[in-house]
C-alpha cells in the first residue's frame, strides 16, 4: 500500500464509522419523529454543526486561504448533489427503515459503493480495475440475499428496495460531489445540509406532519451532525486522493458497524440471508486494499484551484517570499505544465487520466 494512500484511507474508514451509526439510531429515532422531519433534522444538523465547527476551526486561522471556495461553475453539481442526496435519499431511507430491520438496511448500505462504482466508471470514465470489480460482485450478491422476503413465499421486500433505491441516489450524489471534491469540503458539505434540511423541513410543514419535541428534535439533528456532517466532509476529503469508487468502497464498511449497533439496540438475532451475505460482503469491502495501480501516464495541462502544498511532485510552481503558511498549505488558481511519468496512484484530482 502507498503511504500516501493511508492518511485518505483513515479519513474514509472514520467517515465509515461515523455514517454506519446513522441506520440504527435513526430507526430508534422513527418510533418518536415521522421520516420528513427526521431526514429535514438530520440535514440541517448536519449543516449547523459545521457552521460551529467551522468558527472554530478560523479562530486564528493564518491569512492564507487554505481551501478553494465554490465557484460558479460548481452550482450545478452541487444542486444536483443537494437534490439526490440531500433530499430525495433520506427521505426514502427513512421511508423504508419502517419496514426493514435495521441489522438488515445496515447491510444494504454497502450497496451505496456498488452504485458509486458503477456510475464512475461507466458514466464519469473513472479506471476501475479487476479487484474492484470482484468487489461489486460480492456486494451485489450480498445485497440481492437481503433483498429476498422469506416470510412467506419468494419475493422482494419493498422496505430492502427502497434502501436500494437510496443507494442509488446517494451514488448520483457522490459522483456530482466527486467533481467539484477539490473545493472546500466544509463549504459543500455545509450547503448541502442547510439546503436538504431546509427543503425537508418545508415540505414536512407542507404535508401538516408532526413534529417531536425539542430535545428529540436537537438529539436528531446531533446523529446528523456526525453521521451526515463530519462524515460527508472525511469523504469528500478522501475522494480527493483516492477518487470517488475507491472511496465509496472503503465507505462499504460502514453498514458493518451499523449490524453490530443494530444487535445491541434492537436484540435482532441474524437470519439466514444475513449470515450468508455478511461474509460475502466483508471479503468485496476489504477487497480494495491489496490494490495496486501503477503504469506511466500523461498530465495534460490543466489550470484549477485547491489547496494543497508543494512536496507532492505535482506542484512546482513558485511563490513570492511569505505567501506559503507555515504548515505548507494553501490555495489558489495555479497551473499544471503537461508532464509524462511513473508513479503509483489512484483516480485523484490529478489522475483522472483515459486508461
Amino acid at each position: 500500500m502507498n503511504r500516501t494512500q493511508i492518511y485518505p484511507m483513515t479519513q474514509a474508514l472514520l467517515a465509515a464509522v461515523l455514517f454506519g451509526a446513522s441506520a440504527p439510531v435513526a430507526k430508534l429515532l422513527l418510533s418518536i419523529i415521522e421520516p420528513i422531519p427526521l431526514a429535514a433534522f438530520l440535514y440541517l444538523g448536519s449543516g449547523l454543526g459545521l457552521v460551529f465547527f467551522r468558527g472554530l476551526r478560523d479562530i486564528g486561522s493564518q491569512s492564507a486561504r487554505v481551501e478553494a471556495g465554490i465557484s460558479k461553475a460548481d452550482i450545478p453539481w452541487l444542486t444536483g448533489a443537494v437534490l439526490a442526496g440531500g433530499v430525495a435519499a433520506p427521505i426514502v431511507l427513512m421511508f423504508s427503515l419502517r419496514a426493514t430491520p435495521a441489522a438488515t438496511a445496515s447491510l444494504l448500505l454497502n450497496f451505496e459503493g456498488v452504485a458509486t462504482t458503477l456510475i464512475a466508471a461507466l458514466v464519469f470514465r473513472e479506471a476501475i480495475g479487476e479487484r474492484i470489480w470482484w468487489a461489486i460482485i460480492c456486494i451485489t450478491a450480498g445485497s440481492v440475499l437481503l433483498s429476498l422476503d422469506l416470510s412467506g413465499e419468494w419475493g422482494i421486500s419493498l422496505g430492502a428496495v427502497g434502501v436500494l433505491g437510496t443507494c442509488a441516489l446517494w451514488g448520483i450524489d457522490n459522483n456530482f460531489t466527486r467533481n467539484i471534491s477539490a473545493k472546500d469540503p466544509l463549504s459543500i458539505v455545509t450547503i448541502k445540509g442547510m439546503g436538504a434540511g431546509g427543503f425537508s423541513l418545508i415540505l414536512a410543514l407542507i404535508l401538516q406532519n408532526t413534529f417531536p419535541k425539542p430535545l428529540v428534535a436537537l438529539g436528531a439533528m446531533l446523529l446528523g451532525s456526525l453521521s451526515y456532517g463530519i462524515s460527508i466532509a472525511l469523504f469528500i476529503l478522501a475522494m480527493r486522493d483516492l477518487g470517488a469508487a475507491r472511496t465509496s468502497v472503503l465507505f462499504g464498511t460502514a453498514p458493518f458497524v451499523g449490524v453490530l449497533l443494530s444487535f445491541f439496540l434492537f436484540q435482532e438475532f441474524p437470519n439466514v440471508p444475513l449470515v450468508v451475505s455478511f461474509p460475502i460482503m466483508i471479503v468485496g469491502a476489504v477487497l480494495l486494499l491489496g490494490e495496486e495501480h501503477a503504469h506511466k501516464h500523461v498530465h495534460a495541462v490543466i489550470e484549477h484551484d485547491h489547496r494543497h502544498g508543494h512536496d507532492d511532485g505535482h506542484h512546482a510552481h513558485d511563490h513570492a517570499k511569505g505567501e506559503i503558511p507555515a504548515n505548507g498549505f494553501h490555495s489558489h488558481p495555479h497551473t499544471h505544465e503537461a508532464i509524462e511519468h511513473t508513479h503509483r496512484h489512484t483516480p485523484d484530482i490529478h489522475h483522472r487520466h483515459d486508461h
